[in-house]
């Protein structure tokens, strides 16, 4: 085979190092507290749900 990092899509992966710099994300606060209401929400309603029905 091609060896490590030999694959057709390449070009596409060369950004990966760059990908998780979480310190640079505009509103992260923000984007966070909603990433983890909704998280909790998913989670409370699909109890509520199944005891529910």
């Amino acid at each position: 085979m091609g060896g490590h990092g030999a694959h057709a899509d390449k070009p596409y992966y060369l950004h990966g190092k760059h990908m998780y710099n979480l310190d640079r994300i505009k509103y992260l606060r923000v984007k966070m507290l909603i990433f983890v209401f909704t998280c909790f929400s998913i989670g409370v309603v699909s109890r509520v749900y199944v005891v529910i029905s």
